[in-house]
């Protein structure tokens, strides 16, 4: 086909056109290729200056919220882990002031509960009992914040909070026992670093699955960085999941559970007089000898149990729990936890909670198996806690965020236990051999009496199973207070844990001081 020297024409002139603006497209795609450097570089934090009154004297502080990028070696972006920091102002050598790292469990938990129930300069209110107030709720100034001792950074695990991976990364790499020891450790040692606190004594605060992973980075942070710790608040304990598995031929959890039990039936006076009418430490005194005693001896029997025997066993478990003897033999004496909290007021056609046995519920069918939902967490905390630290971060620290903060999700499961195919995770050991490296470590187990998430009596055990060397049993603490897994929304154990916290994190700066 034969080509005019019109349509030529056009041709060479739609050619200059085109080689003309290709500098200025080159241009353009260099500054796009700036802006997606720029995307994965160092996130920008929020700084806020506050003050609180603590003591009767002024306390100046700074808060510095946002994502720490974290990196591989070779500087691929990994994920963007969210942090809320605490540092006074007045501190002048950062190096002598002690620094706290803190987060809550689930897993799956973001660290608000921590972090607005009783650590940081701010608290959710609700009532002296520990009930939620009614919506729209409140933060308070927090009186029994633990600033007045430490530093503080209170950190979301990957996929809670605001903590996302990075784009275009498995969320899968960090969502397991090992992935989320790591993840949480990497943290640290980088905040460490660029804050400069290698020199300043450090602690690690954990709550319930937070626990778990506070024993697990007593390990990593020694093993990985050579970084040493001087003490760890264990708050709700579960440190040996066989303890909390109620599963066939494990009965060791309805050993342990036995002791909360016997106080949840107490607290709602659903005990025989003459076991109402004792203090609630009498009554679980009584629960205590007889769990490790006769009704851990006749569980080890199994059907080889005398019938005598095994009738007595029945009507002194009933008398313990509050329950009936024939459901109590209906079960073969063995009561899982969310048949009990169901059990217990099913007269009344009301539940008890799980978090914290004191709270009741109602369900629309009073002769179910299960709860519909505990009253501890649905009706009591989350919307108080959800609602505050979403106010809290974006209009008094100033962060941005237009991501949902997530408080407890299920987005972390499955949750991979690849370390431990084919057993129960025991990170008792772990913590032990940690001890053992570094003899200056304090360690502090804080229960509540009406928490069925990880109950007291099995923290307990856990303790004594350690097999810690004599020498270093002083260098382990255990408090003990009238409420349940947040033990800290009940006013006077809030009070309390703050005075046996006080004595905890003083006594370990002075041991370190002085050996």
């Amino acid at each position: 086909m034969r080509t005019s020297s019109k349509t030529t024409a056009r041709i060479v002139l739609c050619l200059a056109v085109f080689l003309a603006f290709t500098p200025c497209w080159a241009q353009e795609a260099a500054k796009d290729s700036s802006k997606t450097t720029a995307a994965v570089g160092e996130p920008q934090l929020s700084v806020t200056q506050h003050q609180i009154t603590l003591g009767g004297k002024p306390l100046r502080y700074k808060v510095t919220s946002g994502y720490m990028l974290m990196r591989d070696e070779a500087g691929k972006p990994k994920a963007n882990v969210f942090f809320t920091a605490y540092t006074r102002d007045d501190v002048g050598d950062v190096s002598k002031r002690p620094i706290l790292f803190s987060f809550n469990g689930g897993p799956g938990s973001a660290s608000l509960w921590l972090h607005l129930g009783v650590i940081g300069p701010k608290r959710v209110l609700m009532s002296d009992m520990g009930e939620s107030l009614a919506p729209p709720y409140n933060l308070v100034e927090n009186e029994y914040t633990w600033l007045g001792e430490t530093d503080l950074v209170f950190i979301d695990p990957v996929m809670t909070g605001y903590s996302r991976p990075a784009q275009g990364e498995d969320p899968k790499q960090f969502l397991g026992y090992v992935e989320d020891i790591a993840s949480v450790g990497d943290f640290i040692r980088l905040y460490t670093t660029r804050n400069a606190r290698w020199a300043s004594p450090k602690f690690l605060a954990g709550e319930s699955y937070g626990t778990t992973r506070a024993a697990g980075l007593s390990g990593y942070l020694q093993s990985r960085y050579n970084l040493f710790v001087n003490g760890i608040v264990l708050i709700s304990t579960i440190l040996n999941f066989q303890t909390a598995r109620f599963q066939p031929g494990n009965d060791l959890p309805y050993i342990l559970f036995l002791p909360t039990y016997a106080a949840t039936a107490w607290y709602h006076k659903r005990l025989a007089p003459e076991l109402q009418q004792k203090d609630l430490k009498s009554v679980l005194a009584e629960a205590e000898k007889f769990a490790t005693g006769d009704y851990a001896l006749g569980l080890l029997q199994g059907s080889k149990l005398p019938e005598a025997a095994r009738k007595s066993l029945v009507e002194r478990l009933a008398k313990l729990t509050g329950l009936t003897p024939q459901y109590v033999e209906q079960t073969n004496m063995r009561i899982e936890i969310f048949r009990f909290t169901k059990e217990l007021l099913r007269g009344e056609r009301r539940t008890v909670g799980r978090l914290d046995s004191r709270f009741k519920g109602i369900d629309i069918d009073a002769a179910g198996e299960r709860s519909e939902f505990d009253p501890s967490l649905d009706a009591t905390i989350s919307g108080p806690f959800s609602g505050m630290v979403n106010d809290y971060l974006r209009r008094e620290l100033g962060v941005k965020n237009d991501l949902p903060f997530e408080s407890l999700t299920g987005r972390v499961q499955p949750w991979s236990y690849n370390n431990v195919q084919n057993q129960y995770l025991n990170v008792g050991e772990t913590l032990r051999q940690a001890m053992t490296k570094n003899p200056f470590m304090k360690v502090w187990f804080a229960s509540g009496y009406y928490d069925f998430a990880t109950p007291y009596f099995a923290s307990d055990y856990t303790v004594n199973q350690l097999q810690i060397d004599p020498s270093l049993q002083t260098n382990i603490t255990q408090t003990y207070y009238e409420a349940g897994h947040m033990m800290y929304i009940h006013k006077p154990s809030l009070v309390q844990l703050h005075s046996d916290f006080v004595k905890f994190i003083r006594s370990a700066l002075s041991s370190s001081s002085t050996k």
